[in-house]
């Protein structure tokens, strides 16, 4: 009775035409295994990935030699599993071939009880290349389909984008932040699972109707047998039990136990309450013994996505309900961590969630060129309260529509649905990214330019494949595998109704947004204050990460922008010229490109402040600001906040601060009125004292003023109005400054700068910026103050962690203090250590003809 695992761990590989193994690590792939192997050099370092391209166009394999416990041999069912296969794989055992796959999302099984013995049993698997596999699909269909990401060309294939027939994370083929490594391989667990009598297969949560006065709920319990029998299934969770009578038959049964909790305790989003987790366990009672069990983690929330006419029929607001509560989303994209991702850690991913978390986020979005993420990134934002907006795997393509492809797409959606469902952080399930406004099927003239390529017969086979997937295939397995969640078809989108443009102007009334205007169309930062949507999914701004991180895919001679290196790893073709041409309007010149790597920091961070606060002070209208994006898959120039080695760039610090739950923020208006917003996300009104001081930039206080304030909870207010010149009174804009504080009793709730003038207009002077660790803070703990103005100051650290904050103004006679946290493998979050020796710059340190100021 019962059941038995065995992880297969011990294998080896070696190219198909090859004689000699090698030894391989299972998870991983063919790539980090021949690196770990000494056959290739860093994937990551300089140009490397160019001359690797080689790997994805031959055929692997991966042979593993194990023995079967007599445990597992008695079991009446002995199958081996596979969590993940990548991706065309044929499985032999003792030489009889066993299983296919075809998909590295799905999960595959195979009956192997009738082969395998006791002693010396030999696993081999196949892997054929996707290159080889996928290009006569092409020649098959008779012409490309779209896939604007696909580095095909990079990958020695000119234009024939193959990334499309694959079920396969997109970003493998490339894109415009990540490398081009069509990778293939054992990439999760492989195992043998044994079994007899009876097991539960599956334990869902059904979540009927929570409110904080009840929870009802069906508990879903899939029971595996062998034989018919009676007996019961019992359910329990922090000492409450509820048990029902079962009559089994042979195969597959779904018992379903109605369970209600009085009073329960709710999962709440970061931010608003405790993020609450239930464990529940299942057991299956056999002549009063239990023969089997499973448990699960859920936490008991109620889910909406908001879209109600606006009273004026301005449009159709776009908001996440959660518990009845409207919430305001804050948080980023997130994509793989890593382009091999077998070699992302537990702590890279408890690194990543507790950073949305210390950043005052509550969503990440899984964008769909990814993968469906290791169990335990979800399981990580349940404990922090960060909701999840979950893509499912197409982005930025049209994908074929063959019986076959369907079929795949349908099981895999099954699957990870049912693998996911129970996990309260998951509030959305999204069909793609982007697609439905690049193919724009309702705006002749709208979109990427895509459907002037395809004739009219062309056309209408790929949108019908297009409404298969995403209007049919992927919202139905939704409502069958997990009733009740939300479904939107992709991202974004204006109306599911075909009459009106779907992808319409940034300034649509409806839906979500993904406005790109500042970056790829060169429009000015300050067009964020006009251009806001109902809930903005996406838009961004590059960055270069800092130069430690740099110098480990370069060398000196690297260091300029249209180097071979820094091109090759800077994949948005434009990008480099893009950060230099904005740094011109924005910025001063930089000194040297260490200081330009500093210097496009500052430049991000103070583009994404701009949209964050602007989303955010036009709520309850706009209800959601995600930023692209928030990390990096391996070390390079891009939109992210977080490089590739976890370190905060500007961005992070920045949105940590623009997302805090209760923020000042500056508008200026077209007729010179200048606004200080409090927004709070909190729910319970707040009363407090704002003051808001004149400074010069040698700290002299030039006018102030203050009163007493108060806002409703979850929302924007404006607190307080002035006129900009009546305040200037003919004094030079460029050397003086606004700075509001909110106070509440002794507590400083938020303070923000204003500056009337861009950095480049900004007349600074060289100041001394004094440290001092606080006693008893054991180096952990430090306040500054500086005799002159001195912006955005980086500290770094002798120690690997972050700061409490980090490029933040220090203003004369205004004293700010900030805590240490270091980064410490294995822990689960960041802890308060020494710091070591820390260093204190400032913008003035990294500008062209500029003194330097002294630490």
């Amino acid at each position: 009775m019962g059941e038995t695992k065995q992880v297969l761990d011990k294998w080896k590989f070696k190219a198909c035409e090859e004689k000699e193994w090698m030894a391989a690590i299972v998870p991983g792939c063919v790539h980090t295994d021949l690196l770990r192997n000494g056959v290739i050099a860093d994937p990551f370092y300089a140009t490397n990935e160019h001359d690797l391209q080689w790997i994805d166009k031959l055929n692997w394999e991966y042979e593993s030699s194990f023995d079967v416990s007599d445990n597992l041999l008695s079991s009446s069912s002995l199958e081996l599993v596979f969590d993940g296969l990548d991706t065309y794989a044929d499985v032999y055992v003792n030489g009889k071939h066993v299983l296919s796959a075809d998909n590295m999302f799905r999960t595959w099984k195979s009956d192997v009880k009738s082969i395998v013995t006791p002693k010396d049993n030999v696993l081999l698997i196949r892997f054929r290349s996707p290159v080889q596999e996928d290009l006569p699909k092409i020649e098959k269909l008779g012409y490309n389909l779209p896939a604007t990401n696909d580095q095909s060309e990079l990958g020695g294939l000119g234009e024939q984008k193959i990334s499309i027939f694959a079920r396969k994370a997109p970003y493998h083929y490339g894109w415009d932040w990540g490398p081009r490594f069509v990778t293939s391989g054992i990439w999760r667990e492989a195992r043998l699972e044994g079994w007899s009598d009876s097991k539960i297969t599956d334990v869902y949560i059904q979540q009927n109707q929570v409110t904080a006065l009840e929870a009802n709920l069906t508990v879903n319990v899939e029971i595996e047998s062998e034989n018919a029998w009676h007996g019961l299934v019992r359910v329990g969770t922090e000492d409450l039990v509820w048990e029902q009578e079962v009559s089994l038959n042979a195969g597959t049964n779904v018992v379903q136990l109605p369970v209600r909790l009085a009073e329960p305790k709710l999962w709440w989003s970061r931010g608003l309450g405790d993020a609450h987790l239930y464990t529940f366990t299942a057991e299956l009672i056999k002549e009063e013994q239990p023969i089997a069990s499973k448990s699960v983690r859920s936490g008991l929330r109620s889910v909406r996505l908001v879209r109600d006419k606006d009273a004026d029929a301005a449009g159709t607001s776009f908001c996440f309900e959660l518990n009845g509560v409207p919430v305001f989303a804050k948080g980023a994209n997130h994509i793989p961590n890593d382009s091999f991702i077998t070699d992302v850690t537990d702590e890279r991913y408890r690194h990543e969630i507790a950073t949305a978390a210390e950043s005052n986020m509550n969503m990440l979005r899984i964008w769909g060129g990814g993968i469906y993420e290791q169990s335990v990134f979800y399981e990580l934002c349940d404990e922090y309260g960060i909701m999840v907006w979950q893509d499912f795997m197409f982005a930025c393509s049209m994908y074929p529509g063959d019986e076959a492809f369907l079929n795949n797409v349908r099981i895999e959606a099954e699957e990870n649905v049912k693998r996911l469902r129970n996990h309260p952080s998951i509030v959305l399930w999204c069909g793609n990214n982007e697609i439905d406004g690049a193919w724009a099927q309702y705006d002749e003239t709208g979109g990427w330019g895509w459907k002037k390529n395809y004739n009219q017969e062309q056309r209408a086979t790929i949108w019908n494949d297009y409404e298969a997937i995403f209007h049919e295939i992927l919202p139905e397995a939704v409502t069958a595998f997990a009733p009740g969640a939300e479904y939107w078809p992709s991202s974004p989108l204006v109306s599911l109704s075909e009459d009106i443009n779907q992808h319409s102007h940034p300034l649509t009334t409806e839906g979500d947004v993904h406005y790109w205007g500042v970056w790829h169309a060169v429009e000015p930062f300050e067009n964020y204050n006009l251009k806001i949507g109902r809930f903005m999914s996406e838009y961004g701004f590059q960055s270069f990460p800092e130069y430690d991180t740099v110098m480990t895919f370069a060398q000196e001679q690297d260091l300029a922008l249209d180097s071979k290196v820094m091109r090759a790893h800077q994949k948005n073709g434009d990008g480099n010229r893009l950060i230099k041409e904005y740094m011109d309007i924005y910025m001063s010149e930089p000194k040297d490109f260490p200081s330009f790597l500093y210097m496009s920091q500052v430049l991000q961070a103070e583009a994404m402040k701009m949209a964050i606060e602007a989303h955010r002070r036009k709520m309850p209208y706009c209800m959601g600001t995600l930023y692209w994006q928030m990390n990096d898959c391996w070390p390079v120039a891009s939109w992210s906040g977080m490089d590739y080695y976890g370190k905060w760039k500007a961005l992070q610090y920045y949105a940590k601060r623009s997302f805090a739950d209760t923020m000042l923020s500056f508008e200026r208006t077209d007729s010179g009125l200048i606004h200080v917003y409090i927004v709070t996300d909190l729910l319970a009104p707040l009363a407090g004292h704002l003051q808001v001081t004149l400074y010069d930039f040698a700290g002299a206080k030039l006018k102030q003023a203050s009163s007493a304030v108060s806002a409703q909870g979850n929302s924007s207010t404006i607190a307080f109005t002035l006129n900009e010149q009546e305040w200037l009174e003919g004094r030079d804009a460029g050397s003086i400054l606004l700075h509001a504080e909110l106070v509440q009793g002794d507590q400083l709730l938020d303070s923000k700068s204003y500056y009337f003038v861009n950095a480049k207009d900004q007349k600074l002077s060289a100041g001394t910026i004094r440290i001092v660790e606080l006693e008893g803070s054991a180096g952990t703990k430090f306040s500054l103050e500086s005799d002159a103005l001195v912006k955005q100051v980086w500290l770094t650290a002798e120690n690997e962690g972050i700061f409490s904050d980090n490029f933040f103004d220090l203003i004369p006679g205004v004293a700010k203090t900030v805590e240490f946290q270091l980064r410490a493998s294995g822990e689960e979050t960041s802890k308060p250590a020494a710091a070591g020796h820390i260093q204190a710059r400032s913008m003035i340190d990294f500008l062209a003809d500029a003194k330097v100021s002294v630490n």
